[in-house]
């Protein structure tokens, strides 16, 4: 190759690489990945002519997998519970395996696995007072209603356990304190 040649390949080279911007590459081959598409989340339509961004459900109607609970979060609510609430659910083998397996993940920490409060987060003094099962008058429904709510220091676990694993955990925390009033 003369050195004719080899200046123009240089010069061609040169001036490929004066038109390279390294903040913006030439080519994209996936140009979607480098810059979103724009989508209008609620774009003009009669839908949301009113200003809103979002629908308002209608009135009285209920998520899908949701069933109301008709007692309030007071002190009256959980005497209600106490009370009137009964579990749906048998007293099965099945349903108790689950309310203890259940209990030991959500509820033993504090409660202890006999139900006696000596939890290991009570034994680390982490939380202090948490009562024994035998020391308290409770039903399936006030305990359904605790873990629905919560009550004092116990937050609710209503986002953690779904009615039917409330009704197990209720049914295995009567067992316990079967055994403790014995």
């Amino acid at each position: 190759m003369s050195y004719k040649g080899l200046l123009i390949c240089v010069i061609v080279a040169l001036g490929f690489q004066s038109c390279f911007d390294p903040a913006k590459p030439n080519y994209q081959y996936f140009p979607n990945m480098y810059e979103p598409v724009g989508y209008e989340t609620y774009a003009d339509t009669d839908a949301f002519a009113n200003g809103i961004e979002a629908q308002i459900p209608v009135e009285g109607s209920v998520a899908r997998g949701w069933e109301p609970y008709d007692y309030p979060d007071t002190n009256d609510g959980y005497e209600a519970a106490k009370a009137e609430l009964m579990s749906p659910l048998a007293l099965t083998d099945e349903n108790g395996a689950n309310g203890k397996e259940l209990y030991g993940i959500y509820c033993a920490v504090c409660h202890g696995g006999k139900g006696d409060g000596q939890g290991i987060l009570m034994t680390r003094e982490k939380f202090l007072g948490v009562p024994s099962y035998a020391d308290r008058e409770i039903t399936p429904g006030s305990i359904y209603h605790v873990l629905m709510y919560g009550k004092n220091a116990m937050g609710s676990h209503a986002g953690q356990v779904n009615a039917e694993e409330r009704w197990q955990i209720a049914q295995h925390v009567m067992e316990l304190r079967n055994t403790l009033v014995k």
